[in-house]
C-alpha cells in the first residue's frame, strides 16, 4: 500500500458558535449546525492554497452526547448528509478524509458510512482531512498508552496523530474542550469571536498569516545578532 506523505501545515479548528449563532437570529439550534455545513466546505475548499496539508476538525466531542437526545439524533443525521454529498467531492479534490474518536457509540449507519468515505478517499494526496466524531484527547492518550510499545514520544505520536501548528477556535472562548491536548503542545493558538457558521476562506487565510508572523522557537532562544566592530 502507498503511503501519502502531507509535508505542510497541521492546522486544528474548534467549530465553535452553531448554536448561539442561529439563536441570535431567532432559529433553531439545527439551522446553524446546517450553515455550519457551508463553513466545512469553505475551509476545506480553501486549505490546500494556504499551505495547509492536513486539517482536523472537531465536529462532535464525547462530552456532546450530554446534550439533548433530539440534537444529538439530529447531528447524526447531518454527519450522513455531509458524507453523503461530499464524498464524491473530496475524491474530485483529492482530499483523503478520516475520523478520529471512538466508534463503538455511533449509530451503525454512520460508521458504515465514515469507513465508506475513508475507503472510497483514501488515495487522496493534496489534503488529509481528519473529522473529530466522539472524539476526546484523554481518552485517546490513554489508548495509545495501552497499545504504544515502547514508553516514547515517537511511539506514542504514531497512535494520537501529527503534530498541530496552528490551532484555531471560534466564537470567542478559549479553551482547548479535550482536543487534540498531546498533538497540539506546541501549537499557535488563535482564537476569534466570528462564530463558526460565519468563518470563510479569508479567515483562515488571516489565521494562517498571523500563524507565519510567529517565531517559533520550542523552548530555546532567539540568537542575539552580532556585532560587528571596526
Amino acid at each position: 500500500m502507498k503511503i501519502t506523505m502531507f509535508n505542510g501545515l497541521h492546522v486544528a479548528i474548534i467549530m465553535d458558535g452553531n448554536g448561539r449563532w442561529a439563536n441570535a437570529r431567532g432559529l433553531p439550534r439545527l439551522a446553524g449546525h446546517r450553515v455550519g455545513v457551508e463553513s466545512v466546505r469553505r475551509v476545506v475548499e480553501a486549505a490546500p492554497g494556504l499551505g495547509i496539508s492536513v486539517l482536523t476538525l472537531y465536529a462532535f466531542s464525547a462530552d456532546n452526547w450530554r446534550r439533548p437526545m433530539r440534537e444529538v439524533a439530529a447531528l447524526m443525521r447531518l454527519l450522513r448528509l455531509y458524507l453523503a454529498q461530499e464524498t464524491s467531492r473530496c475524491i474530485a479534490n483529492g482530499v483523503r478524509f478520516e475520523a478520529i474518536g471512538r466508534r463503538d457509540r455511533l449509530p451503525a449507519s454512520v460508521v458504515r458510512m465514515i469507513e465508506e468515505t475513508e475507503r472510497r478517499t483514501a488515495s487522496g494526496a493534496k489534503l488529509r482531512l481528519r473529522l473529530a466524531i466522539d472524539y476526546s484527547a484523554r481518552h485517546a492518550i490513554m489508548e495509545a498508552a495501552s497499545q504504544a510499545q515502547a514508553a516514547t514520544a515517537e511511539e506514542w505520536s504514531k497512535h494520537l496523530g501529527p503534530e498541530v501548528d496552528l490551532l484555531l477556535r471560534t466564537s470567542g472562548e478559549q479553551r482547548l474542550s479535550d482536543f487534540l491536548l498531546w498533538e497540539s503542545a506546541y501549537a499557535e493558538i488563535v482564537f476569534t469571536p466570528r462564530m463558526w457558521p460565519e468563518f470563510g476562506a479569508d479567515d483562515l487565510a488571516a489565521a494562517v498569516a498571523e500563524f507565519h508572523q510567529r517565531e517559533r522557537r520550542f523552548g530555546a532562544i532567539t540568537a542575539a545578532p552580532s556585532l560587528r566592530t571596526a
